[in-house]
């Protein structure tokens, strides 16, 4: 019960602390884009104002206006000032321009050919006006038009006599249909109305047309109210029935919350006001707070999300500690089961290890009789190689004792030049000797280190230096088509040779009986293999390829082999990751033997 009651005061406070924190956002920003549209507004008014503020004192210095206050019963220079006043109106783009004495008699304007021309009506009782005379300084004021009803703003600037004197007053009106233009509504807002109020609080721009001409102040005194009932005539200047609601917590001083309470409209805003430049007016913009309503609404949904989180956290946590509790027993009651059986386990591990040692000693045994057994076969080769090996070498021993004989004797006789050719040859002979058993030397050599980049023509080159040294090769027409670029693949140059020899030889001894023998040896190029293909002419393989290459498998007699020799060579090929195959030729008589191996692009 105790946990229901606290998640039911934590509920109630989230939700009252969410509402607070929205109204609270959602209040400021409404403010900030309020006072956002309030500064964009007063640049506009700022810019209207300097823009014509300086035009009356510039007119107010053109010698026939003082000319035609000095003489204001001159006809010819009057209508010459009406038609300057013309000029000067469609030049600035005014609404109105016109010239009054002292007395506020207007003696000249550019509309004096209109029917309500301002021509001898008197202003005097226009701020505009008096304003200037005491001053003696520009005025700036906004009123209707008592002949036109039309709104403007009216600037006006004294003009003086070459010794100072005023002598009269020019006025410039222009229409705020541009302000209007330029501002309508604020842009950024959605239900946000705009109003700006003269110094009597009344709407002379509005966004909403019934609000122009109403009193924003209805508690204002009644001398403004005959103020501004002289600045708009023939207004009703009817008030504007609204609520005060006081001022949101955490905004500034300028806004308040109001509800308007007739006109139509009903609705809460929340109302910032802002001076306005030089004229005393007040920019008023009221945004409808249901952007606040849903912003709280938003802070309640987010609220709600963060305490049903922490309560499922909670929640969580609570019933982990409670299986963390359960597993903790059930983990004690678990060590003791295995504490009981570890005995056993440890028995049977021991016994596991020993296998496992038995079966690693068994298998290095294996790899290393494998490498005996290789080796065996190679020398196995070598030794059936002897006899041809004698017959190579017994041939320059005997031509390199004969020469040495006849060098004696070439040398007693004083014949230098003669002991230097024997010598000469003498070298070569044993050059070839040389290279003769360097051949056999490197192939009796065990292989060392892993698979890496190798030419593949110099095993095959290698391997036929051997080959053609045995005594039975001597009659075989072996064909090499050795290509002249690099053939680099992956494996081991030893152990290829290895197995061309093996080939080359099986090669020979079938071709022995043929009446023309014939061994050709081939490189493809497979795409992402090479192929060395060997074919002969022989009698072929038995019907079950597969079979010769299966240990102590053989078709000749127990001199010529034990018929491990080809079993070994796929075995060498396997463990390089290529390929050795054999099958009868399609083309003759013969078989042919394909060893593919990887390609690769770079010697290492």
């Amino acid at each position: 019960m105790s946990y229901r009651v606290g998640i039911v005061v934590v509920l109630g406070l989230t939700l009252v602390l969410s509402w607070v924190l929205g109204g609270w956002v959602g209040y400021r920003q409404v403010e900030q884009e309020s006072l956002e549209e309030s500064f964009r507004y007063r640049q506009l008014v700022a810019n209207e104002l300097n823009r014509y503020l300086p035009i009356p004192e510039l007119m107010a210095e053109h010698p026939l206006l003082e000319e035609a206050l000095r003489q204001p019963d001159n006809p010819e220079l009057i209508l010459l000032a009406n038609e300057e006043m013309q000029r000067m109106a469609t030049i600035v783009g005014s609404s109105d321009v016109y010239l009054m004495d002292t007395s506020g008699l207007t003696i000249a304007a550019n509309n004096y050919q209109q029917n309500d021309s301002f021509v001898g009506r008197n202003f005097s009782f226009r701020p505009y006006f008096s304003e200037a005379v005491a001053t003696g300084d520009s005025a700036v004021y906004f009123a209707l038009g008592l002949m036109s009803g039309v709104r403007g703003l009216y600037f006006s600037h004294p003009i003086r006599g070459p010794e100072g004197k005023v002598l009269g007053v020019i006025a410039v009106k222009v229409l705020v249909h541009e302000l209007e233009s330029q501002w309508h509504r604020p842009a950024s807002l959605t239900e946000a109305e705009m109003v700006v109020l003269d110094p009597s609080g009344i709407s002379f721009l509005a966004s909403k047309s019934r609000w122009l001409y109403r009193d924003f102040q209805p508690d204002s005194d009644a001398e403004l109210g005959a103020a501004a009932r002289q600045r708009y005539p023939n207004r009703d200047l009817a008030p504007i029935q609204f609520q005060q609601l006081g001022r949101p917590w955490g905004l500034s001083e300028q806004s308040s919350k109001i509800r308007i309470l007739g006109d139509g409209q009903k609705g809460d805003y929340l109302s910032v006001r802002t001076a306005l430049p030089r004229l005393d007016w007040t920019l008023q913009v009221m945004v409808s707070t249901q952007f606040v309503v849903w912003m709280r609404l938003a802070f309640v949904g987010g609220g709600l999300a963060v305490f049903f989180g922490g309560l499922l956290t909670w929640l969580y946590l609570r019933e982990r500690y409670r299986r963390e509790a359960e597993l903790a027993l059930r983990g004690e009651q678990l060590e003791r089961s295995v504490a009981e059986r570890t005995v056993d386990l440890e028995r049977s591990n021991e016994k596991l290890l020993e296998e496992i040692q038995e079966r690693e000693r068994t298998q290095t045994e294996l790899r290393e009789t494998q490498q005996e057994l290789i080796q065996a076969a190679k020398l196995a080769v070598l030794g059936q190689m002897s006899a041809g090996l004698n017959h190579e070498m017994n041939q320059p021993l005997t031509a390199i004792q004969t020469y040495a004989r006849n060098s004696r004797k070439f040398l007693d006789k004083g014949a230098t030049e003669m002991v230097d050719a024997n010598l000469r040859e003498i070298v070569t002979l044993c050059d070839k000797m040389s290279e003769l058993t360097r051949q056999f030397k490197v192939f009796a050599r065990k292989s060392e280190g892993p698979p890496s980049v190798v030419d593949l023509c110099q095993p095959i080159d290698a391997a036929l230096k051997i080959i053609k040294a045995q005594t039975s090769s001597g009659g075989v027409d072996i064909h090499w088509h050795r290509p002249e670029q690099v053939v680099l693949c992956h494996g081991d140059l030893i152990r290829i040779e290895q197995v061309m020899v093996n080939l080359l030889a099986n090669a020979v001894q079938a071709v022995e009986d043929r009446e023309q023998p014939r061994i050709s040896i081939d490189i493809k190029d497979q795409g992402e293999h090479w192929q060395c293909v060997v074919r002969d002419n022989g009698s072929g393989l038995p019907g079950n390829s597969e079979q010769i290459f299966e240990p102590f498998f053989t078709t000749k007699s127990v001199k010529q082999g034990l018929g491990l020799g080809l079993s070994i060579s796929r075995q060498i090929v396997d463990a390089l990751g290529g390929r050795l195959t054999g099958h009868n030729r399609t083309d003759g008589p013969g078989a042919e033997f394909v060893l593919t191996l990887k390609k690769r692009e770079t010697m290492e």
